[in-house]
């Protein structure tokens, strides 16, 4: 695409929740412009947002998608962010690409409280936003209500820029507060300019003076000129308006329908007015600005018929197909295009690229002339600590090392995924922030690198250990004809204080067991622990071998080996064997309103409540901190979401283990020895 102005191309990031309508408000956006010729929907599959075959199937986007568009002789690039929890580390991402964000929200006060965790990040990293209303066209919802509940979750004041214009229970058009224009909506065209209706007025007045009112707090002008009961012109008022987006002081909010195409055309006129510029923007993340080159990459992706493509915006200097670029040379400059790359030969300052097959670059990455950088210069989102796994095996044991090299992909794409070789329950757990999240990747690791997963809930990593101590003395003896096996050991094993480990001790004197046999003694008691009389790793014992006997022909290593490890499958049933279960710290963040929810999921999932406190930075909401089994933290995720509207969250951490007995513990052991 080749940019007709001198103006470098600014970005703008569409973020909100699951089914608010952000990528038919892509659509609609790029089909006013004219970068497309016809409007696509969710329901056929055909829009540039759910280019994937997994977007497709869940009518959801799972993925940024990108897009580009010149509007009235601007270039613009458009990210639209998947709206599901699990997958927010994308849409973090891609905000750092954002010189103005537009939250998209349904007119549903009840709904407003998804939009807490994307306001909370906007406002901590400081990214201009505009919050756009979608569904208007048959919302019967008051317009004071719901900003009124959109409010109570946004750090930042909301300034409402139009109110609408209603017949029955239909919005058919508004009026602009700052022109005091009013619009009819036309279905899929421009808004009409009519005659502002008289029941409307009294409304707009009221709200037209609340919005000057807002600006008045960071302008001592405006203010005078309020106190003083002048009417400031549109003009200063336009400015006001873009000066505060711009700093991050306040959020317009629009209204319209992205289905019906209503409210579009001043939506991108606000963004094209009041934008932020890549150069204001490089400054807000701390991007150095020098040099001949500047640029960051916010997304990763493996594609089948380019390989490797590195998604960047360019702050500063040029980038040009085939130079060498942090250390490696380009092949391919594109913009992509939902799920068409354009092929460029050079993009400059402001503009959203994919390099292709740079190898060494990873998201975050801050590209210069020099080199790269991890991120060390800049303002970086941290990765989402992952709250979910999944068991994952190749259903094809020949796919084994193709899996692990496929999930590295995925990695790559979605730091929020990752990968562990659990050694307690020898499971390949793949983490991630929920169950949708992690069954979206092994969908992509079928479609994209034909690996088929088999999934299962993960293993608790239960440990054994004893009440009581005992004396023991096994004895191992073998005759097969010439050298036999002989070992004798006499034991003692005791219970550790919790937390204290294995500790093997030698107090044999007199020479009863040659000094070159004890390790084989302490080795064959270590690899029974590795498996108790539970079936289980046995912990904080302590085993003393205080005697013994050998034979001078027929004694080895292996078989004192073998003497100890019948020492313990001997001894260590008589020592009153218990299960133990992990137990977490887990820090549970809610609106305070829905505590007492948790209180109960707490309490129902076996957990101990420590206490609760208002949490740091955010009025309204509590962090709730328990203990909980490990056993019952696998699905918290989905509970949690499920009981506060998708918002709620937890950290945790492994703190001890504690004694489990009764019906529980009988189950968790007949289970261990059925799969043994």
């Amino acid at each position: 695409m080749t940019t007709k102005t001198v103006s470098p191309p600014r970005c703008a990031v569409l973020v909100g929740p699951y089914t608010s309508g952000k990528t038919t408000l892509l659509e609609a956006m790029l089909h006013t412009a004219g970068a497309i010729h016809r409007k696509g929907s969710i329901a056929e599959g055909n829009t540039v947002g759910d280019s994937t075959p997994e977007a497709r199937a869940r009518q959801m986007g799972v993925e940024p998608n990108f897009a580009h568009a010149e509007y009235l002789g601007e270039a613009w690039s458009f990210i639209d962010c998947p709206g599901s929890v699990e997958l927010s580390q994308e849409s973090r991402n891609a905000l750092m690409a954002a010189d103005v964000a537009v939250v998209v929200a349904e007119p549903e006060p009840e709904r407003a409280l998804t939009l807490a965790p994307i306001f909370r990040f906007l406002e901590d990293y400081k990214i201009p936003h505009m919050l756009f209303v979608n569904k208007m066209e048959k919302s019967n919802a008051r317009i004071k209500v719901l900003l009124e509940a959109l409010q109570a979750v946004s750090p930042s004041p909301l300034v409402l820029r139009q109110v609408p214009i209603r017949d029955g229970e239909d919005v058919t058009g508004f009026v602009d507060l700052v022109s005091e224009r009013a619009y009819r909506y036309q279905e899929g065209k421009s808004s009409d300019l009519i005659e502002m209706p008289e029941a409307v007025r009294d409304r707009e007045g009221e709200a037209r003076q609340e919005m000057l009112e807002s600006l008045a707090d960071f302008d001592d002008n405006l203010l005078e000129q309020l106190l003083e009961d002048k009417v400031p012109a549109p003009d200063e008022v336009y400015g006001q308006l873009t000066e505060d987006l711009r700093k991050d002081l306040i959020v317009p909010v629009f209204l319209g329908s992205a289905e019906h195409m209503f409210g579009i055309t001043r939506l991108l006129k606000a963004l094209r007015h009041e934008g932020p510029d890549p150069a204001t923007t490089a400054e807000r993340l701390g991007i150095p600005i020098g040099g001949a080159l500047t640029a960051t990459v916010v997304k990763t992706l493996h594609q089948s018929h380019t390989g490797r493509l590195s998604i960047a915006r360019i702050w500063h200097g040029k980038i040009e197909d085939g130079m060498t670029l942090a250390g490696e040379r380009l092949s391919g400059l594109y913009h992509v295009m939902g799920g068409e790359n354009q092929k460029l030969s050079k993009a400059g300052a402001g503009d959203l690229v994919a390099l292709g097959r740079l190898e060494e670059l990873q998201t975050g990455d801050l590209i210069t002339a020099e080199g790269r950088s991890a991120g060390a210069d800049m303002l970086w989102p941290e990765v989402k600590s992952p709250v979910f796994s999944l068991a994952v095996a190749p259903k094809n044991r020949q796919d084994e090392v193709k899996l692990t090299t496929s999930i590295a992909k995925l990695i790559e794409e979605d730091a929020s995924i990752s990968l562990e070789h659990n050694q307690s329950t020898h499971q390949m757990l793949l983490w991630g922030q929920g169950e949708m999240h992690l069954k979206l990747a092994v969908e992509r690791l079928k479609s994209k690198y034909n690996v088929d997963v088999e999934m299962a809930p993960p293993l608790t990593a239960y440990k054994e250990t004893i009440r009581k101590g005992t004396t023991q003395h096994s004895r191992f003896k073998r005759q097969t004809g010439g050298h036999g096996q002989f070992g004798d050991v006499q034991v003692e094993i005791n219970p550790q204080p919790r937390g204290q480990g294995f500790e093997f001790i030698n107090k044999v004197v007199g020479g009863s067991i040659p000094r070159n046999y004890i390790p084989a003694v302490e080795h064959g008691v270590k690899d029974y622990l590795e498996s108790g009389p539970l079936g289980f790793p046995v912990v904080d014992v302590s085993v003393t071998l205080f005697d013994g006997q050998y034979h001078s022909v027929d004694s080895s290593d292996m078989a004192f080996k073998t003497a100890g490890r019948l020492a313990m499958q001997e001894g260590l049933p008589n020592c009153q064997p218990v299960l133990l279960e992990p137990i977490y710290e887990v820090t549970i963040s809610v609106p305070t309103d829905f505590t007492n929810k948790i209180h109960s999921l707490v309490s129902g999932r076996r957990g101990q409540i420590l206490g609760f406190e208002p949490k740091p930075g955010w009025t309204g909401w509590d962090d709730l901190k328990c203990y909980l089994p490990q056993s019952e933290i696998h699905d918290l995720v989905i509970e949690l979401r499920s009981l506060t509207l998708g918002v709620g969250s937890f950290a945790w951490k492994y703190d001890h283990l504690q004694e489990l007995t009764g019906k529980l513990a009988d189950k968790v052991i007949a289970d261990r020895k059925g799969a043994d």
